[in-house]
């Protein structure tokens, strides 16, 4: 099915991918390109969420977005924000239960900082399964750490959105789904979705265009970038195998309304170059439906063709008319 939309898509840039760049600057650069939004991640570089006066600092931004009209998720997905020598440790999973605690402390803090800002949705992952641990373990002790971040999503009425990772316990859609499974009940119906549509390139079975169809019902947050099949690796735009315009149509048919975000984290070297580049990429892309092309003409180089099929945009639980709303390498 053709997308019936015109509305453009809502485009973010993420913070993680502006590292060498202060936060007031980055914001700042991100409303004079022409962006949408931003995905903040909260980290040491920009917004620490462990520094004291969180509080004073996150309404300072929250200033700053309303007066740059740029919209907001949270990102939970900085490398070393609890543990200085490991990287995304400790994690949902790991054996300590306490270590276990100071992940989900963060979390439950992210989502204060993303309701004082008027976030759109709240990004998670699950983590890695330790060494060791069972299966049946893991997805428990998984259940049992998103409980109390759940609750405190849906107390502040602000969707919970996991995103699968690979590598991680929750690797993929069909492992989203199962978490809802162990979940259960209304614990189940509170846990959103992160699409990363390079993961749907990297190990999805089915064309990124087809992910974003089956994870409309869940689909609270998207992050977009290049990708090539079975390789782990973000990629700017045109250097991967991703083809872009069936991914933003499906998008627009499934009726997603909250951020599309690029997700660079290891360009930060070039990021407001690749902010500028990857905008106007994205708005060709999206100015090009797959059968546009036909034989003879030039082949754009995120042109292909794929199957497309409705589906419905998610409702929060907490409302019946709710607006719709990295973890990185």
């Amino acid at each position: 099915m053709t997308s019936t939309t015109t509305t453009p898509l809502r485009l973010a840039y993420g913070t993680n991918g502006l590292t060498d760049l202060r936060l007031n600057d980055a914001l700042a650069l991100l409303a004079d390109l022409g962006y949408d939004g931003v995905s903040l991640t909260l980290d040491h570089m920009h917004l620490d969420p462990l520094a004291p006066g969180l509080a004073a600092r996150t309404a300072d931004i929250a200033h700053r977005l309303a007066e740059l009209g740029l919209s907001v998720a949270v990102e939970t997905g900085a490398r070393y924000v609890l543990d200085p020598r490991r990287k995304h440790h400790p994690t949902l999973l790991d054996p300590d239960p306490e270590a276990r605690a100071a992940r989900t402390g963060l979390l439950r803090t992210a989502v204060r900082v993303a309701a004082d800002l008027g976030a759109r949705a709240v990004h998670c992952f699950s983590g890695v399964r330790p060494d060791g641990t069972s299966e049946d373990t893991a997805w428990h002790r998984l259940a049992g750490s998103l409980g109390p971040v759940l609750e405190a999503a849906a107390d502040s009425r602000l969707p919970l959105a996991l995103e699968p990772e690979p590598g991680h316990l929750v690797s993929d859609l069909a492992s989203f789904h199962y978490l809802r499974a162990v979940l259960g009940g209304p614990q189940a119906s509170l846990l959103g979705l992160t699409l990363d549509i390079g993961h749907c390139q990297c190990l999805e079975p089915d064309p990124p265009a087809t992910c974003v169809r089956a994870a409309a019902p869940w689909l609270w947050h998207v992050q977009i970038e290049d990708m090539r099949r079975g390789v782990h690796e973000h990629l700017p735009f045109g250097t991967g195998e991703i083809d872009f315009p069936p991914v933003l149509d499906a998008l627009k048919d499934v009726g997603y309304q909250g951020l599309v975000s690029v997700e660079l984290p290891r360009h930060s070297h070039a990021g407001p170059q690749l902010a500028a580049s990857s905008l106007h990429f994205l708005r060709s892309a999206e100015g090009h439906t797959a059968g546009q092309h036909t034989a003879g003409q030039p082949t754009a180089p995120w042109s292909s063709a794929a199957g497309q099929h409705n589906a419905p945009q998610p409702t929060a639980p907490w409302s019946s008319a709710a607006s719709r709303g990295g973890t990185p390498c």
